[in-house]
């Protein structure tokens, strides 16, 4: 907005000194033809007088007649006298005032070219400025500064640059701020993770410790042991594959290929991938919806999600108990809830569940927190939303896959 108002107030200026020079200009032609004019009239009035006093028979409509006459005369009667009549007037004093007004006229064309080339020093020194004040910017982006009053600048012909300059300030600094949060993040998901693989692998060093430096321990003992290095193999097994896939979806190098599948053929599926540990709980998942409902989506991605929400519904739920999924379609989302009966989720947990590495307080001790916050980072990615309301008779998952 500024760079307008200054250039409109150059264009103004320049407008306004060249309509003043124009008139004075044309003031001093007015005013140079008017002094002709009044000279060779008085001269010629002279002339008549002189005339009329000699040739008392000569009347004034002739002499008139013979001024106003379109006829040129031969000039050879002034030649015998010295004058020139192609290069000078008749009248000195025309010729005296011609030179005055010709050094006149060369002085007032100096002084509109000085004006001129004033306005044109002003208007090239403030360019100079500006471009020097953008210099001075790039430095400063160079040096990581972002702060910069780019909108200082007042330069009508820079103002696309300083505007792709300041697009590229604000690019720069966003990218600068997203690098350090990704740089944080990086370092806390590092501890995580180091955290996560040390407890697991620290029980299996014991464990095979114990089963070295015990050659004689007894049959059902070693068995167990061995269990036990084979869950926490698992689990490390499962942490690594949840994070390779989380750093995927970070690096934006996991692609959907979505197709319209049938939301129960996904459900069926993720049931099938929880059947064993249901049998170990004897947990029933019961299914019920519109089997005609689809979805748009990459469903192997989206079996993944939905497992995931199962496992940690079975993980919270008791013996015996049941889980009951339902789904339903219309004509702004599909909808899948999955509720359990489990011990719920607290208040202050409840926020936090969809964080990684995040372990509530009735998490079990196998729970290694990574399940939802990749369950969540799939649902989103396929332009759906995932929520969650619980309390004391259990948790209900909402997942909403929205068709704009």
């Amino acid at each position: 907005m500024k760079n307008k108002i200054k250039l409109k107030r150059y264009l103004v200026k320049t407008l306004l000194i060249s309509i003043c020079l124009l008139v004075v200009f044309l003031a001093i032609n007015i005013y140079e033809y008017h002094v002709y004019n009044k000279n060779f009239n008085n001269k010629l009035s002279l002339i008549v007088n002189a005339l009329q006093q000699k040739y008392s028979n000569l009347s004034e409509k002739e002499i008139i007649e013979i001024l106003n006459s379109e006829n040129d005369t031969d000039s050879i009667i002034f030649e015998k006298y010295g004058i020139d009549v192609k290069n000078k007037s008749i009248v000195i004093q025309n010729d005296i005032y011609y030179h005055r007004f010709l050094l006149l006229n060369i002085l007032f064309m100096a002084i509109s070219l000085v004006i001129i080339l004033v306005i044109f020093m002003m208007y090239n020194r403030q360019k100079e400025k500006d471009i020097g004040d953008i210099t001075k910017y790039i430095e400063e982006i160079n040096k990581k500064n972002y702060e910069l009053n780019i909108d200082s600048m007042s330069e009508d012909e820079l103002s696309i640059l300083k505007n792709e300059i300041y697009k590229t300030t604000i690019m720069l600094k966003e990218s600068a701020e997203i690098s350090n949060l990704d740089k944080l993040n990086l370092k806390k998901s590092l501890e995580d993770i180091s955290h996560q693989i040390k407890t697991p692998l620290t029980s299996i060093l014991v464990m095979l410790d114990n089963l070295i430096d015990d050659s004689n321990m007894d049959t059902a003992t070693r068995n167990d042991f061995i269990k036990d290095i084979k869950r926490e193999v698992t689990n490390i097994n499962f942490l690594v594959q949840a994070i390779l896939k989380l750093s995927k979806f970070d690096a934006n190098t996991i692609h959907f290929i979505e197709e319209e599948r049938k939301i129960k053929e996904i459900i069926d599926e993720s049931v099938k991938n929880v059947l064993a540990l249901c049998d170990l709980k004897n947990i029933v998942i019961k299914v019920n919806g519109n089997e005609k409902a689809k979805i748009k989506c990459d469903s192997k991605w989206q079996i993944e999600a939905i497992t995931n929400i199962l496992k940690n519904c079975i993980e919270h739920s008791k013996e015996n108990q049941k889980i009951i999924v339902s789904y339903e379609q219309n004509s702004v989302y599909s909808m899948i809830e999955i509720k359990d009966f489990g011990k719920g989720i607290s208040k202050k947990d409840l926020p936090h569940i969809f964080e990684r590495f995040y372990k509530g307080e009735n998490a079990s001790p196998e729970s290694i927190g990574i399940g939802l916050a990749l369950s969540k980072t799939i649902i989103e990615q396929d332009n759906g939303s995932i929520s969650v309301d619980s309390d004391e008779t259990g948790t209900k998952f909402i997942i909403k896959y929205y068709k704009l």
